[in-house]
Protein backbone atom coordinates (compact mmCIF):
# COMPACT_ATOMS: atom_id res chain seq x y z
CA UNK A 1 0.00 0.00 0.00
CA UNK A 2 2.34 2.68 -1.40
CA UNK A 3 1.52 5.83 -0.91
CA UNK A 4 -1.28 5.50 1.39
CA UNK A 5 -1.62 8.54 4.10
CA UNK A 6 -2.22 7.79 7.86
CA UNK A 7 -6.12 8.22 8.36
CA UNK A 8 -7.44 10.50 11.05
CA UNK A 9 -9.36 8.20 14.05
CA UNK A 10 -10.90 9.86 16.36
CA UNK A 11 -9.82 9.37 19.91
CA UNK A 12 -12.08 6.85 21.59
CA UNK A 13 -14.91 7.92 24.21
CA UNK A 14 -13.50 8.54 27.52
CA UNK A 15 -15.54 6.75 30.20
CA UNK A 16 -16.20 9.69 32.94
CA UNK A 17 -18.22 7.11 35.33
CA UNK A 18 -17.33 5.12 38.03
CA UNK A 19 -17.49 1.53 38.51
CA UNK A 20 -17.69 -0.27 42.02
CA UNK A 21 -17.63 -3.88 42.23
CA UNK A 22 -18.22 -5.80 45.10
CA UNK A 23 -18.06 -5.48 49.03
CA UNK A 24 -19.74 -2.48 51.00
CA UNK A 25 -18.84 1.18 50.16
CA UNK A 26 -19.68 4.43 51.61
CA UNK A 27 -19.79 7.06 49.64
CA UNK A 28 -19.08 11.02 50.38
CA UNK A 29 -19.85 13.89 47.54
CA UNK A 30 -18.17 13.15 44.34
CA UNK A 31 -17.78 14.71 41.10
CA UNK A 32 -17.14 12.68 37.64
CA UNK A 33 -16.72 14.15 34.17
CA UNK A 34 -14.98 17.29 32.73
CA UNK A 35 -14.61 20.55 35.25
CA UNK A 36 -16.60 18.50 37.35
CA UNK A 37 -16.72 19.90 41.84
CA UNK A 38 -17.76 18.15 44.89
CA UNK A 39 -17.70 20.50 47.57
CA UNK A 40 -18.59 19.38 51.43
CA UNK A 41 -19.82 21.83 53.97
CA UNK A 42 -22.53 22.27 56.38
CA UNK A 43 -26.22 22.31 54.96
CA UNK A 44 -28.05 25.34 55.90
CA UNK A 45 -30.93 27.38 55.12
CA UNK A 46 -30.14 31.23 54.44
CA UNK A 47 -32.19 33.84 56.41
CA UNK A 48 -34.90 34.47 53.53
CA UNK A 49 -35.43 30.88 52.28
CA UNK A 50 -35.62 29.84 55.72
CA UNK A 51 -38.52 32.64 56.21
CA UNK A 52 -40.24 31.69 53.19
CA UNK A 53 -40.05 27.45 54.55
CA UNK A 54 -41.17 29.05 58.12
CA UNK A 55 -44.13 30.58 56.45
CA UNK A 56 -44.89 27.67 53.70
CA UNK A 57 -44.54 25.23 56.95
CA UNK A 58 -47.32 27.59 59.16
CA UNK A 59 -49.75 27.43 55.71
CA UNK A 60 -49.20 23.45 55.13
CA UNK A 61 -50.34 22.71 58.81
CA UNK A 62 -53.35 25.68 58.13
CA UNK A 63 -54.43 23.68 55.30
CA UNK A 64 -53.71 20.44 56.81
CA UNK A 65 -56.50 21.25 60.17
CA UNK A 66 -58.85 22.92 57.36
CA UNK A 67 -58.92 20.16 55.36
CA UNK A 68 -58.12 16.93 57.17
CA UNK A 69 -61.75 15.25 56.79
CA UNK A 70 -60.71 14.94 52.98
CA UNK A 71 -57.04 13.69 53.88
CA UNK A 72 -56.82 10.03 53.28
CA UNK A 73 -54.25 9.61 55.95
CA UNK A 74 -54.18 12.61 58.20
CA UNK A 75 -52.15 11.07 60.94
CA UNK A 76 -49.73 10.00 58.64
CA UNK A 77 -49.97 13.50 57.05
CA UNK A 78 -49.02 15.21 60.02
CA UNK A 79 -46.66 13.01 61.15
CA UNK A 80 -44.50 13.44 57.71
CA UNK A 81 -44.89 17.41 58.46
CA UNK A 82 -43.35 17.11 62.06
CA UNK A 83 -40.50 14.99 60.57
CA UNK A 84 -39.85 17.37 58.40
CA UNK A 85 -39.90 20.23 60.58
CA UNK A 86 -37.91 18.79 62.52
CA UNK A 87 -34.98 17.93 60.40
CA UNK A 88 -35.42 21.56 58.89
CA UNK A 89 -34.77 22.46 63.31
CA UNK A 90 -31.50 20.26 63.06
CA UNK A 91 -28.18 22.15 63.10
CA UNK A 92 -27.44 20.14 59.63
CA UNK A 93 -30.75 19.18 57.79
CA UNK A 94 -29.99 15.66 55.86
CA UNK A 95 -30.87 16.53 52.51
CA UNK A 96 -31.78 12.95 51.95
CA UNK A 97 -34.23 12.99 54.61
CA UNK A 98 -35.87 16.40 53.73
CA UNK A 99 -36.18 14.92 50.40
CA UNK A 100 -37.99 11.65 51.59
CA UNK A 101 -40.13 13.85 53.99
CA UNK A 102 -40.80 16.24 51.07
CA UNK A 103 -41.90 13.44 48.66
CA UNK A 104 -43.93 11.08 51.10
CA UNK A 105 -45.86 14.54 52.06
CA UNK A 106 -46.62 15.07 48.91
CA UNK A 107 -47.78 11.96 48.22
CA UNK A 108 -50.26 12.13 51.36
CA UNK A 109 -52.15 15.71 50.07
CA UNK A 110 -52.67 14.24 46.71
CA UNK A 111 -56.60 14.64 47.21
CA UNK A 112 -56.31 18.33 48.23
CA UNK A 113 -55.60 20.82 45.57
CA UNK A 114 -54.69 23.83 48.16
CA UNK A 115 -52.40 21.34 49.92
CA UNK A 116 -50.67 20.30 47.04
CA UNK A 117 -49.74 23.79 46.08
CA UNK A 118 -48.90 24.45 49.11
CA UNK A 119 -46.33 21.38 49.37
CA UNK A 120 -45.34 21.95 46.33
CA UNK A 121 -43.95 25.44 47.04
CA UNK A 122 -42.85 24.29 50.24
CA UNK A 123 -40.57 21.34 48.31
CA UNK A 124 -39.70 23.80 45.62
CA UNK A 125 -38.33 26.15 48.41
CA UNK A 126 -36.45 23.42 50.84
CA UNK A 127 -34.79 21.56 47.44
CA UNK A 128 -33.60 25.53 46.24
CA UNK A 129 -32.52 26.38 49.36
CA UNK A 130 -30.67 22.95 49.96
CA UNK A 131 -29.92 21.34 47.07
CA UNK A 132 -31.81 18.47 48.12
Amino acid sequence: MSGSSEIDRPDPPVNNGLVINGGTHYVGNQAIGNHAQAFSGSVTLQPQAAARTAELLALVEQLLSEHQASLTDPEATTRELRRLREELDEEEPQPTVLRRALDRLTEFVQPVTPLVVAVGELAQTVRGALGA
